[in-house]
């Protein structure tokens, strides 16, 4: 597992690895552009080339960018699908140049609308994203079920794929505060174990692409999308041990996007204690294993 943060590009996606290399970072994931403003970052061919430089210097092997929380796939807004979908090619096409592993993707919200139109709506425009693109995964992240968002469960993130063409490059981020506050009991190895299972039968394994681990403020089933720090919440140290730890998300970049203790992200030493809770619940389950 590639464990790391989300950071700031600022100054470029180069300056991005720099701030994960002071983290100990496996992975990073950042916006590729102003989260608050629809002015999608078009990486000149000297910041691309300066971030491959840099990234060969270090050991961060997992690259996520996030598409901004304005993009909305799913509204019946015409002019709004348009600014999204070419958000999204812009996304996708940053991804192509970074060898990201992934964008990440919110699918949107069908407000107060039905559920299956606006899942055709967004399946619409990821494909036609997807297709002004070349290479890189689009990864769409189960959401914390509040206000009609759109892939609160593993057969929303199916139907979403099939709505987009089923592409291969189509996989799906598991966020640990989402799944918890969208109903998901994962804090247990049973049942985490019990909630992928259900996940691989309706999405598949393969899909699986990214990882995001955030504690929740807001308890199980609560349908409250607040991230805090990993062992500060719900989840607590043994459900984020957990998570960390499950077998069939070795290998996947993980990246935090939690408050940090000086509401500045992830600090080094919360990176650090999460790879150290990783190796807790590995031992865990080597000493539940030997016990059997």
């Amino acid at each position: 597992m590639l464990i790391g943060a989300h950071v700031s590009p600022a100054g470029g996606p180069a300056n991005a690895i720099e701030r994960g290399r002071e983290k100990a970072c496996r992975a990073i994931q950042f916006f590729n552009q102003n989260p608050r403003a629809w002015r999608p970052t078009v990486y000149t061919d000297e910041q691309v080339a300066a971030y491959h430089e840099a990234r060969r210097g270090s050991r961060v092997d997992g690259l996520l960018l996030h598409a901004v929380y304005l993009l909305n796939a799913a509204t019946t807004d015409r002019a709004m699908r348009r600014k999204t979908r070419d958000a999204l090619i812009v996304a996708l096409q940053a991804g192509d140049r970074l060898e990201a592993d992934g964008v990440v993707l919110h699918a949107g919200s069908a407000k107060a609308g039905s559920v299956a139109p606006a899942i055709k709506r967004a399946g619409k425009v990821i494909a036609e994203a997807l297709s002004e693109s070349e290479r890189c995964p689009l990864h769409l992240e189960n959401t914390a079920g509040a206000g009609g968002t759109l892939g609160r469960s593993f057969g929303e993130l199916a139907a979403l794929i099939d709505a987009a063409g089923g592409d291969e490059r189509l996989g799906v981020c598991l966020d640990s505060c989402h799944l918890l506050a969208s109903g998901f009991e994962i804090r247990t190895p049973h049942a985490l174990g019990e909630v992928l299972d259900d996940c691989v039968a309706q999405v598949g394994l393969e899909r699986i692409g990214s990882l995001h681990l955030n504690d929740s403020q807001a308890p199980l089933g609560s349908n409250r999308d607040r991230h805090a720090d990993i062992t500060e919440g719900e989840l607590g140290a043994d459900g984020c041990a957990v998570f960390l730890s499950e077998p069939r998300f070795d290998g996947l970049p993980c990246v935090m996007e939690t408050p940090g203790p000086d509401k500045r992200g992830p600090s080094p030493e919360q990176v650090q204690l999460a790879k150290d809770l990783r190796r807790r619940g590995l031992a865990r389950r080597r000493r539940a294993a030997a016990r059997t």
